[in-house]
């Protein structure tokens, strides 16, 4: 089945049990029921998270590798545990409240939307799809049915962050005319498609990590754990993994919406891996915070990104490992990535931040470097809002926008060095072959 006819199919039976209030699956509770769909790695940090908040109940885990679930078992001897999603949401959808998706990109949308066709509030973590189409049928399910939603973006709800976000509204820099973002991570395989087989671990069910995705044998340590990031059917290469963290405050704090035009600078297809090195060019339509249209220029890969008059710092100072540069008419703004505060920069030196632009009325909180103050934030504002006592900051409604830029950035990856032009209104590419990439066939399983 093609995934624009499931989303068509599951949207529309979606669409039948509307419901008018997004605090309906909650207004006769007073805490919250919640079922984690990945258990392992980022899926285990997630429990943790939302479990620490004290209003929440852990009722069901689930995940394709019983060492991952019995680990989170012992946690949480209380709940059930399932293997295959599907089945945990058709038992058990009287007795949860609210889903939490932890799974490889790949299986984000499938999990994600069928937990939406039962009503039930989405976390899901970063990026939010796999492919675009996907992206933009989680949105319309989401607020059709009014369901609260969350991206697992935690940095979003950082002092650091959040200050940057209103230093730059603030008109600090005035107008901005250019961002660069980089990350030196490498979620890149420029390598061969390994060949043969290898026998599949007795604690993993192979056919349930592979959902919806292609059938593939299984080869040790290529797929799981963790390298399917590196890989074009499972991931989204580091543009989809640090791009969506990194991208987030710049995006956010000048209002973007989806590119017009995406460049990816990086080595041929192997039609396998993403590649271990891209130069990513965008240009958005302006909005009140930029100039009449807006560059973005993305880097990752081993030494990202290479030496630029816009990146060069006062006092030879080199460059964070990771972070964004903001380009305004009256200035720059350095913002690291992260736990470190934004850095202004006028005429080549460094000047203090005016605090004084911003407001009570922000709610920017106190400044912080701890990650044990500020990593539960965005969690307990996913479940504090499932409760009606808060309003979620990474909706799918601004997460599909995002994860829909970032993907278009990973699809230009397939025609490198050539510039695609988007048709937001159409969904669509000018160019008719990068179509294709925008969704793909689910498999049966």
């Amino acid at each position: 089945m093609n995934k624009r006819d499931f989303l068509k199919t599951t949207g529309a039976i979606a669409l039948g049990s509307f419901l008018p209030s997004p605090m309906w699956a909650m207004s006769n509770n007073k805490r919250l029921r919640t079922a984690h769909i990945g258990v392992g790695s980022m899926g285990m940090s997630d429990l943790k998270s939302i479990s620490s908040h004290k209003l929440v109940d852990v009722v069901a885990l689930c995940d394709v590798d019983t060492k991952a679930l019995k680990v989170a078992k012992k946690m949480f001897p209380n709940a059930k545990t399932y293997k295959d999603y599907r089945v945990l949401l058709k038992e058990m959808k009287s007795e949860i409240d609210a889903v939490i998706v932890s799974t490889p990109d790949h299986t984000h949308a499938p999990a994600s939307m069928l937990a939406m066709e039962y009503d039930k509030p989405v976390y899901c973590q970063k990026p939010l799809t796999h492919h675009v189409v996907e992206a933009r049928a989680m949105r319309k399910m989401a607020e059709k049915k009014k369901l609260v939603t969350q991206m697992g973006i935690q940095v979003h709800s950082f002092y650091d962050y959040k200050l940057a976000t209103l230093l730059i509204q603030s008109g600090i820099i005035g107008k901005v005319k250019t961002v660069h973002a980089w990350s030196p991570k490498n979620w890149g395989y420029d390598g061969p498609e390994p060949k043969g087989s290898d026998p599949v671990p007795d604690s993993l069910d192979w056919n349930l990590w592979l959902g919806t995705a292609a059938k593939r044998p299984y080869k040790k340590e290529v797929y799981h754990p963790g390298n399917w990031r590196k890989l074009l059917d499972y991931g989204c290469g580091t543009l989809g993994d640090m791009g969506v963290h990194i991208f987030d405050t710049p995006y956010n704090a000048l209002q973007l919406d989806v590119p017009r035009t995406i460049k990816n600078n990086c080595r041929k297809p192997t039609g396998f891996g993403f590649p271990e090195h891209n130069i990513v060019s965008y240009e958005f339509p302006g909005t009140k915070y930029t100039a009449d249209s807006l560059k973005w220029i993305w880097y990752d890969g081993s030494g990202a990104p290479s030496e630029h008059k816009d990146l060069v710092l006062p006092n030879n100072e080199k460059l964070p490992g990771q972070g964004a540069m903001f380009i305004g008419e009256k200035g720059r703004l350095l913002l690291p990535h992260f736990m470190k505060l934004p850095k202004h920069i006028i005429d080549g030196k460094y000047v203090d931040l005016d605090l004084s632009v911003i407001k009570k009325s922000d709610n920017l909180g106190e400044p912080t470097v701890s990650y044990d103050a500020e990593g539960d934030k965005h969690y307990h504002q996913f479940v504090d809002s499932c409760l009606g006592k808060d309003e979620c900051s990474a909706p799918f409604s601004y997460a599909s926008r995002l994860t829909e830029t970032i993907l278009l950035g990973v699809i230009a990856g397939r025609f490198p060095n050539k510039t695609l032009h988007w048709d937001n209104k159409n969904a669509k590419f000018s160019e008719s072959e990068a179509n294709q990439f925008l969704d793909a066939t689910y498999r049966k399983f």
